[in-house]
């Protein structure tokens, strides 16, 4: 994307400039890609402001009536999907493959919740009288305040917002400033789609989200990142309020002495290198029987040699660069403790390109929990492996106190499966295959790795409160 595009803010159902600016650069080739208007704290004001008013008749629609702008919104995502996916890969470096899987899934977000917010009922609670009724009802939370990362800008703003949209809240949307570009295009699909002034909004820059998470007309707060800032903002919330976190944490994978070797190694490959390491659901660290370890170590260097590393425009490309600068110098820190360490480095060493945030995808063998890479989350194209000599030790190394988002497994016994099912201590856990969740089901850490719930109902529900109503009648004394 050669020309420099000018961003905005969206408040209130208008687009507005700032006093001052920021340019956010094309990881591949460290050109700026747009001019975009850092929002002040009065236009953080504006926007919570505007949300709550909206609010007052937003709350009120009905599902159908929400769920057919959603609707509307992802007919429109299909339409620029193209151009919504060469925007993210500009401004976060993954290829064009995965930036159209993942618009495509934001589209697939807006669809869903769609119907889901048709299917929230009620209920009629029994009693212990018949002169009374018992009614429990679902309402909206109020004023949503969103801040997510850059990894994936526009799948992880969809799932805040499109849940919240139809549980019947309003939402204001704080994107990383890596990614400003693809959240101000999200949010011209839901000025063309017709949602009501005020209702979604829009605000960028560097130190908005303290700002906007303090504000006291903010009801809730979801926030997808690092577990430091999800740390900084828990203890900074003015009241008490619902929060929902989904934070770091260095993903396991075990490999046990009956698993499927290639099936294995392919999962690994995929699961630790993808969008080049950069998720939260990456994995990290590998404990395989020993047994085994010597052909995994084969099988998956040979697939991560195999990676052709360059710009993500390009149709050839597997891996993109690192997304900015800090991931890039925290994933070469990681590799260069473990080899000091006494790690062996198993892929090859190569030439990347010199003009981005390049780094060559490695895999480290003979890792001890020591290592940065066993026990950090690296954020990067990097794992780290470890010989063991039974499932208990794997699944007590797997199980650490701080991570807690996802773990995965490979084993072709029956027992194992069921017993790495009970005892990873993961909010989601995938066996034989790298992808732990899916739209439909819910999705979230648990330990140091957030809580609360999003994908599937429970992440509709995440946005609604609870009213219970309780009626004296009489009608049984007719």
């Amino acid at each position: 994307m050669s020309e420099i595009m000018q961003i905005e803010n969206y408040i209130g159902g208008e687009w507005r400039g700032g006093a001052e600016s920021f340019s956010p650069l094309n990881p591949a080739t460290l050109q700026p890609l747009a001019e975009v208007a850092q929002a002040a704290p009065e236009d953080v004001d504006a926007a919570v402001c505007a949300a709550h008013e909206a609010f007052s008749t937003w709350r009120h629609t009905t599902p159908y009536e929400r769920g057919a702008l959603l609707r509307r919104t992802a007919e429109i995502i299909d339409r620029r999907e193209q151009e919504l996916s060469l925007a993210v890969t500009s401004e976060m470096g993954k290829t064009l493959a995965e930036s159209l899987g993942e618009v495509r899934k934001l589209a697939q977000a807006f669809r869903f919740y769609a119907e889901e917010a048709e299917r929230v009922f009620g209920e009629l609670v029994p009693v212990d009288s018949n002169d009374y009724t018992s009614l429990v009802t679902y309402e909206p939370i109020g004023v949503v305040a969103a801040i997510t990362p850059w990894n994936y800008p526009l799948e992880l703003i969809g799932w805040k917002l499109c849940a919240a949209l139809g549980a019947g809240a309003t939402i204001v949307v704080k994107p990383s400033e890596y990614s400003a570009l693809s959240a101000a295009m999200l949010f011209e699909c839901l000025d063309e789609a017709g949602f009501p002034a005020g209702v979604a909004n829009l605000v960028s820059g560097k130190g908005v989200g303290p700002t906007l998470v303090s504000h006291p007309l903010v009801d809730k707060i979801a926030f997808t990142g690092s577990t430091a800032t999800g740390n900084r903002i828990a203890t900074s919330v003015h009241h008490a309020i619902p929060l929902s976190m989904e934070l770091g944490g260095s993903c396991p994978m075990i490999v046990t002495e009956h698993a499927d070797l290639e099936k294995a190694a392919a999962g690994a490959a995929r699961r630790g290198f993808r969008n080049a390491g950069q998720i939260c659901i990456a994995i990290n660290r590998i404990y395989v029987h020993r047994k085994r370890y010597d052909e995994f170590m084969r099988l998956l260097s040979a697939a991560v040699d195999a990676l052709r590393v360059g710009d993500g425009t390009d149709p050839a490309t597997d891996m993109g660069p690192m997304a900015n600068e800090e991931g890039l110098a925290k994933v070469t820190a990681h590799i260069n403790d473990a080899l000091a360490a006494g790690a062996t480095r198993h892929t090859a060493e190569r030439e990347v390109p010199g003009n981005g945030y390049f780094v060559a995808p490695v895999v480290l063998g003979d890792c001890t929990p020591e290592m940065l890479v066993m026990s950090e989350e690296s954020f990067g194209p990097i794992v780290g492996v470890t010989p063991v000599d039974s499932l208990d030790e794997a699944i007590e190394l797997a199980n650490r106190a701080d991570s807690g988002l996802a773990a995965y497994a490979y084993t072709e016994d029956l027992r194992e499966t069921h017993r790495l099912s009970a005892l990873l201590d993961y909010g989601n856990v995938a066996i034989n295959n790298p992808d732990p969740g899916i739209m439909n089901a819910p999705y979230g850490g648990r330990k140091g790795s957030g809580f609360g719930y999003e994908h599937g109902r429970e992440g509709l529900r995440s946005y609604l409160q609870i009213k219970h109503t309780r009626i004296h009648h009489g009608a049984s004394r007719a």
